[in-house]
């Protein structure tokens, strides 16, 4: 195979890559059944004047499936992590014990269990939609290459069973995240 095309499937198959962890990423804030320190990561306090990261100034756990512990690492920080959390407009009622605080995470609705699922297909096929984008990139860039029609059209081929089999990737990712936002 040609130097040039090999490289093109390559960088085809990086951008497609990173498109699956995007996804993986992005469905690991999408709250399923149990708490999960994740819930948290976009909670920010105020930290001796900028805003810092919840996780970088405390230990957060999740002691049982529907509780999350914030253990700061200085008991002055409670009341602001308290409000943060708060602000951060989670749907999460935190309380303080003078040690920690603690977040009793409510199980889900039905309803809420729907959007969820409706959220994560979105993220989905913003995924599918990446990964097309790269198909078409590629498609475009071996088409630019001066090399003969057979080896432009096997190049064609393989980029597309490279989009079939990430495609696919994005179905399993989705069919389990899914399983796990609707059970109960």
């Amino acid at each position: 195979m040609n130097e040039e095309v090999k490289f093109i499937l390559d960088s085809t198959k990086e951008s497609m890559e990173a498109s699956i962890s995007h996804l993986q990423k992005a469905l690991t804030k999408i709250r399923a059944g149990k708490a999960s320190p994740m819930m948290l990561s976009t909670v920010m306090v105020d930290y001796y004047g900028s805003q810092t990261p919840l996780s970088q100034v405390s230990n957060i756990n999740t002691p049982d499936a529907r509780t999350i512990s914030v253990q700061p690492w200085e008991k002055s920080l409670l009341a602001d992590i308290e409000t943060a959390i708060m602000n951060a407009n989670l749907g999460f009622n935190p309380m303080n014990n003078g040690e920690m605080v603690i977040i009793n995470v409510p199980p889900l609705t039905e309803e809420r269990r729907l959007q969820l699922a409706k959220q994560a297909k979105a993220e989905a096929e913003d995924a599918k939609v990446s990964i097309r984008s790269a198909r078409q990139d590629a498609n475009k860039e071996l088409k630019a290459l001066d090399i003969s029609e057979d080896l432009l059209s096997n190049a064609e081929v393989d980029v597309q069973e490279l989009t079939n089999s990430y495609g696919d990737k994005v179905d399993a990712i989705l069919s389990t995240k899914e399983a796990e936002i609707m059970k109960v």
